[in-house]
């Protein structure tokens, strides 16, 4: 999308299924997990620039050793940050010593970062500030080795209130309230009483205390923890765990809303956000990863055993369809074929506000993640010139000539690059306020493709949310080339609310779509429509949230979705602007033809996956009527 929206973290899991030694002698070399990590994280990085940060767990160490290692970073290079300091660890021990960087069993004693279990993490902040402390993976730590937990996640919590009102009926008592340590400690109480009861079991049929470490540790039930712990989590999450002996999980919540994808075979467990980055990790076909089931976890025992327990019940499946409009890589498989289609869907609605002019439009898209739509757009635009030449030839068949013929033939869409973002201006701008004049010189313009006042001009991008960046920069860029009309084309629908399962949209008066509703309602004399949805929100404040009805819904509904977008189009037009612009978008209907397996729609629709999505919509309408400009969960 043309304006930066934070949004969702990355996971990743490698865990080594057979010695150390094997690797050596396979693959050449003594980091072969800590490779694969580093790869699996620089190709997520698109996932979480806010931090980084990776853990790795010894199996079997020696007693009075170390096995817990972690490092984080919240520097410009955090990826490159925590794995030159991981590196520097292996390097420090081998000492110059050639000898030691082949000898596994040497760089597990003496450095941190050489050993079986590892856990990767990119963050895109939404609670907190920019810390190290906020940072993923996060450990809750304890002498014994199965009450160690390490947690990273992609994940959000709209009843974090509830949560932590939990845990405090538990009798612990927080630190903090963010959503990461209440899941972390909320996971972490369920694991305390699960080793207290196998203890109390092994106690009483006579074992050492020795002994029934080791015991736990074969028996201690991951799933059942879990089922304990999440009962009553509300929100979207792909939650990956390590405990300290050696057993790992990954955990995704019951609508699917977050992804979460596995590969394994005889030598590795890997685990990630996206599904091409294992492919590109471990040079594996796309078949042969699994994306793991909603409501279900993955757990990896010590001994290397791998389950699959369903969890919590899964629900209706709600995946996010924003991973394949914009945010996940579009180099997996079926995200390309799905943006692809997107574009085509698109292009009837294009053409319309062209007048079907081909011969006087210039096509092209904004920003570059818009490409792969452009690509379907292109696509389908030549699908329309080839029966439109087919429809020519035959009509005008009785009086052709060879210069008609080639008149005919020749007619295709006029397809060039018109924009290209100064990533150095962008950088240098940091704040937007009072500096539009620098702002509006974010975009390059390619000079000379337009015919002043002739040709039209479309421009293609992901999704509009703001619409700020189009007022004060895009259209003004375009509008310098002289075109007659300006067209924007959404290949997602009209952004209506707000996200609250790990994306930065939390705040209705950002959206574009809302201001054009609710400039709409006052123009047409029912502003008295805003007032009611505020006293319904209001009554509702303190109901429970299974309870809660979006009524936001209200504001929207006297219009359709056409008038809204006029609205828009009126909204983000510069006043100096020249030509006349039109946004059109993606339609509801069209996104699910597109993309019929990933059905989340609550930002387009408001028909959230989870009760407490509903508590959060009405909260930030709140918010936006009281002046609060703040987060509404």
């Amino acid at each position: 999308m043309s304006e930066q929206i934070k949004h969702e973290c990355g996971i990743a899991m490698v865990r080594l299924l057979k010695p150390l030694e094997y690797y050596l002698n396979r693959y050449g070399t003594s980091t072969w997990a800590l490779n694969k990590l580093h790869l699996l994280m620089e190709k997520q990085h698109n996932r979480g620039q806010d931090g980084a940060g990776i853990a790795c767990i010894k199996l079997n160490p020696k007693p009075g050793t170390k096995y817990i290692n972690r490092h984080r970073s919240n520097s410009n290079t955090p990826i490159a940050d925590i794995f030159k300091a991981a590196y520097s660890e292996i390097n420090v021990a081998i000492d110059g010593q050639a000898q030691r960087r082949t000898d596994v069993h040497f760089l597990k004693d003496q450095s941190g970062f050489a050993g079986e279990l590892f856990m990767g993490h990119l963050r895109y902040g939404t609670f907190g500030k920019n810390n190290v402390q906020y940072l993923h993976p996060v450990i809750r730590s304890n002498n014994w080795m199965t009450r160690n937990l390490v947690l990273a996640g992609n994940f959000n919590m709209t009843n974090v209130d509830e949560l932590f009102q939990k845990l405090l009926e538990l009798g612990q008592y927080p630190v903090e309230t963010s959503d990461t340590i209440t899941i972390l400690e909320k996971i972490g109480h369920f694991l305390d009483e699960e080793n207290e009861k196998l203890y109390a079991r092994f106690r009483s049929e006579g074992y050492s205390k020795r002994d029934i470490t080791e015991m736990i540790a074969s028996t201690i039930d991951i799933a059942e923890i879990l089922r304990r712990a999440s009962s009553n989590w509300d929100g979207g999450y792909a939650i990956s765990g390590m405990l300290g002996h050696g057993d790992a999980f990954v955990f995704r919540d019951p609508s699917g809303i977050r992804p979460a994808f596995y590969y394994h075979d005889e030598d590795v467990f890997v685990a990630a956000s996206e599904r091409p980055v294992i492919q590109t990790a471990l040079n594996v076909s796309h078949k042969s990863i699994r994306e793991l089931e909603p409501g279900h976890a993955v757990i990896v025992k010590r001994n290397g055993s791998l389950v699959i327990e369903q969890i919590l019940t899964p629900a209706n499946r709600k995946a996010c369809s924003f991973e394949r409009i914009y945010f996940s890589r579009g180099t997996d498989v079926d995200i390309y074929r799905e943006r692809k289609q997107l574009g085509k869907l698109l292009t009837p609605a294009v053409l319309k506000a062209v007048d079907h002019n081909l011969q006087h439009t210039v096509f092209s898209y904004i920003p570059n993640t818009a490409a792969v739509a452009f690509y379907g757009m292109v696509e389908q635009l030549g699908n329309f010139c080839n029966d439109l030449k087919k429809d020519l030839l035959l009509r005008d068949a009785s009086s052709l000539t060879p210069a008609r013929i080639d008149e005919i033939m020749l007619l295709k869409p006029r397809i060039e690059k018109v924009a290209v973002k100064d990533i150095k201006l962008r950088t240098f701008i940091t704040q937007d306020n009072d500096r539009d004049d620098l702002v509006a010189h974010v975009y390059d313009v390619t000079y000379g493709i337009i015919t002043p006042g002739v040709d039209n001009l479309v421009v293609l991008d992901d999704s509009i949310v703001r619409g700020t960046t189009l007022r004060r920069s895009i259209i003004r860029i375009l509008d310098r080339l002289g075109p007659v009309k300006i067209v924007v084309a959404s290949s997602a629908p009209q952004i209506r609310y707000p996200d609250c399962y790990g994306i930065d949209m939390t705040k209705l008066g950002d959206f574009i779509a809302f201001n054009a509703a609710i400039e709409l309602l006052k123009e047409t004399k029912q502003s008295h429509i805003i007032n009611e949805v505020y006293l319904k929100c209001k009554e509702q404040e303190k109901l429970p949230k299974e309870h809660v009805v979006n009524f936001v819904k209200d504001i929207y509904r006297p219009f359709t979705a056409t008038q809204i977008s006029e609205k828009i189009s009126q909204l983000v037009t510069p006043p100096d602007c020249k030509a006349s612009v039109q946004v059109v978008f993606q339609t509801i209907e069209d996104l699910h033809e597109a993309i019929p397996g990933h059905t989340g729609d609550w930002y387009f629709t408001g028909n959230y996956p989870t009760p407490g999505g509903n508590k959060v919509v009405n909260r930030s309408f709140i918010n936006y009527i009281e002046g609060r400009n703040e987060r509404a969960y």
